[in-house]
This record gives C-alpha cells, structure tokens and sequence, in this order.
C-alpha cells in the first residue's frame, strides 16, 4: 500500500476511527490495532514478505532478552552477534547476493574465465533495509547497555512494523519511539491538524513536485544519446527535485500520518537544498540515516578524535556504506564516494561545521555569498544524483561528459512544466525553512488566509497529480 492511493485513503480513516473511538485511551487496544494496521498494510503489497517481518521482529525481541540474562559476556557476544549475522544474511541474500556474483563473474572473465554462477530470481522485499536497521539499533543499544530489552512482544514488534515508517522510514531509535509506544497517549486536536497539514504538503512534494519530474527524468535518462546537453542538464535537475520531493514528500506524510495517533517521529529532511557546503546538506539530508551511520558506524572507528587520517578514513568509509545501502549497484557507491570526496576539503581545513545555523537567518533574502554557496552545494549534489540515477557507471560517465561539452547544448526538447512545480516548491519551502515543514505557516495570523493556500495546494494535487505506483525509497 501506498500513501498516494485510494487503497491508503480508505485504510487511514478506518485505522483513525478504531485506534481512538473504539479502543479509546485503552494503551493495549491501542497498540494491538496499530501493530494488525501495520501488517495488513504491509501484506498490501506482498503477504508473501510479511513473514521476513515477523521473523526479524521475533529474532532481535529474544535475542534482545538473552542478552540482558546473559551470565557471561561470551553468552552475551553469541546472541548479540546471532541477531547481527542473521538480520545482514537476510539482507545480504535478498539485496546483495546477485551483485557480489556478478561482480564475481566479471572479475572472472576480465581473466579470460568463463562461470555460470547461480543467482536469485526474487523480487527485494520492500522496506527490508529500514526494519533492519531499526532492529539492529536495537540490539546494538542493548550490547551496550544503553538500554533494556523491551518485554512486551507487541510494544516492541510497534516500534519495528509502525506503518508510516514501515517501508521507507525514517530509521528510528528505541530510545525514541519506544516510550511513545508504551505511554498512555491521548488525543491532541493541534497536533492532529499540523499532522494534516504535513501530509497534504507531502502529497504537493510527491504527486506534484516528484511525480511531474519522474515523467521528464526517466525520459532523459533511458534516451540520454538521443537528447543535447540542454536537456540533459534539465534532466539531472529535474531528477535532483524528483528524488527530494518524492522521499521528503514520503516522510512528511509519514510523520503526519504519525501525528494523528499521536506519536512523533525523527525528522528525516530540513530543506537540505537551501545547505551551503556538502556537510550542511548531509545534516538536512535522510536526517536519519546519517545520524544512524554516525552512532553505530563512524563513532566506534574512532569518529574524529584520532587524528585527522582517522577522520578522512571514517568519512569514506560511511559515505561508500551509505552508497552500497541505498543499492547493489556500482553506480550508488560511486555516488557514496563522490560526496565523501565532496565532503573531505571541509574536514581538511576545519570548515563542517562552520554553517550549523539557518541561511539568513535574520533576512528574507540570503546574501550573494550565501546565494552562489547554496548554488555551488547545489551544483555537486546534482552531479552525483547523476550516479545514483543512472543503471550503469559506463551510462552515468557518458551522461556528465556530454554535459562538459559546450557544443551539444541547445534548446531543450522535453517539457518544461515541472520548473514551475519546482520554483513553487522552492518559494514556499524558502519562507518556511524555520518551520518543520512547508505548510505550518505559524506567521500567517489570518485564518481565511491560511484555508486559501491549503485549497490552492489541494486544487494542485488534484489538477496537476501525476500518478505513480511507488516511491523511490520502496527499492532500498
């Protein structure tokens, strides 16, 4: 199930309805609908896959326990490293195995060496990533003694199998969402409205801003020897906005969807293309993922208190990880390794966290510095989208050296609408880059004024909606 289809907008209300009319401020009733809500949601797209869920949630619940009743630190380090093995299995088999053999199999025949290896003919479970990495947090917080195992089967498999955050996050933390999912939680009418509010700014982001893109980009993309330099440079903008308003737009939803049932969830975006060098962009960009490779990957390599090679080492390595979750392709680590190469003359000369504060802050315009700074982060973002879109590494080179080759430039010859889209995107987003998303409009004191932008942000989705069946994240 999808958050832009009909199926979503008969399910939510439904699940509204029970979760607080029916089960009322009953804590247990409550969270046995949302975890029922959560599966049929997810079965949706593939019952086949519901029991991967299940598996990985009873998997990391018990080793979880044994670990905490574990008498001795080896006990401790058998269950803790069972849970580990067997979850990255499970995704390494699904995700991974066919690109370690193909790779193989090339490595093989750049030798002269015929292999006719066996490879899998299986679809990648949706969302596999995100409940992996929300298990693995957990077990890996418990190893620590961060925190305690959670008993209550159906609190924990909550936190795991939430739907908003099923199936593209963001990656949540126990320490977090837990305590939401086992205190009482009773209705709050603003909260509620806000979360509305944030949904139909992710449709605009989705169906408007994304999907409009996506018809001009997969063009571009699966045609780029047939168009000039003009258009494809269009098309990696275009795809730069499709990939931002179609994952930003999923988190919103999902967030607001949250809301409504009274949970909060971690904030996955913050207007990351108002960022003004690359390691501002990564602080406002999949805010939850980065944060994730940060506490579990980066910090225990050392983070940066050993010595600048430590730190420029650590960085690539997060960035190349990064680029090999999102997919088993060449292509994203590639993408991984430009930002951590984009990344790196920051840390060099101690300038990451030199913007940590909102571009103009005390101005509604930025400045010129500011202007060709978001510009230039902008620009690199853009060139390693290049990557990430592309099917092949041999595609994404041929696509940027035609862009460097000022004689293939002419007039477009693709449809231009989506830079309206996206110039109504920027607007709106530039003006409320304080708030937490598009459409708070805490400075609009006016109700009448308000109600005319959400009917006018509804008459777009509705007249300029273009359907698509998925969101980009679905495959990671």
């Amino acid at each position: 199930m999808i958050f832009n289809s009909f199926a979503f907008l008969a399910f939510l209300p439904i699940v509204f309805f029970v979760y607080w009319f029916i089960a009322k401020n009953n804590i247990k009733y409550q969270n046995i609908v949302l975890l029922v809500s959560s599966y049929v949601f997810y079965a949706f797209w593939d019952y086949r896959f519901l029991f991967l869920l299940v598996f990985s949630t009873l998997l990391d619940y018990f080793t979880g326990i044994k670990m905490h009743e574990s008498k001795t630190v080896k006990a401790k380090k058998f269950w803790f490293w069972l849970s580990i093995s067997v979850n990255l299995g499970f995704l390494g088999v699904f995700k991974y195995y066919n690109f370690f053999i193909d790779s193989f199999a090339e490595l093989l025949l750049g030798f002269g060496l015929q292999s006719n290896f066996w490879t899998l003919s299986v679809i990648l479970p949706v969302g596999i990533s995100f409940y992996t990495f929300h298990g693995l947090s957990y077990v890996i917080d418990i190893y620590k003694d961060k925190i305690k195992p959670e008993k209550n089967f159906i609190d924990y498999s909550v936190f795991v199998s939430f739907f908003p955050l099923l199936v593209a996050g963001p990656i949540e933390r126990a320490t977090h969402l837990l305590p939401q999912i086992q205190n009482k939680r009773t209705f709050n009418y603003e909260k509620a409205v806000d979360g509305l509010r944030q949904i139909l700014w992710g449709l605009f982001m989705k169906v408007v801003v994304a999907d409009n893109c996506a018809a001009v980009v997969n063009r571009v993309f699966e045609y780029q020897d047939h168009f000039n330099a003009t258009t494809l440079l269009i098309g990696a903008v275009f795809f730069a906005f499709q990939i931002y308003g179609d994952f930003s737009g999923y988190s919103n939803i999902a967030l607001g969807t949250a809301r409504l049932f009274g949970i909060e969830l971690l904030r996955n975006f913050n207007f990351p293309y108002f960022s003004r060098d690359i390691a501002e962009f990564w602080r406002r960009w999949h805010i939850s993922l980065s944060s994730w490779f940060r506490d579990y990957l980066y910090i225990p390599l050392g983070g940066s208190n050993r010595g600048l090679l430590i730190q420029i080492r650590n960085t690539i390595i997060i960035f190349v990880v990064s680029g090999f979750w999102h997919g088993a392709n060449w292509t994203f680590i590639i993408w991984g390794a430009l930002n951590a190469l984009f990344i790196l003359p920051l840390i060099i000369f101690k300038l990451n966290r030199k913007n940590t504060n909102i571009v103009a802050e005390n101005s509604w315009f930025p400045s010129v510095k500011e202007f060709f700074q978001m510009g230039i982060t902008f620009a690199l973002t853009t060139v390693a989208w290049v990557f990430f879109r592309s099917a092949t590494v041999k595609g994404a080179l041929g696509y940027l050296h035609k862009l460097v080759d000022y004689k293939k430039y002419g007039y477009p010859e693709v449809d231009l609408k989506p830079f309206l889209f996206i110039v109504l995107l920027l607007i709106v987003e530039w003006f409320q880059r304080k708030e937490t998303h598009g459409l708070v409009l805490s400075n609009c004191k006016k109700r009448y004024i308000r109600w005319a932008i959400y009917l006018a942000v509804f008459i777009l989705i509705v007249l300029f909606g273009a359907s698509s069946d998925s969101f980009i994240y679905f495959q990671f």
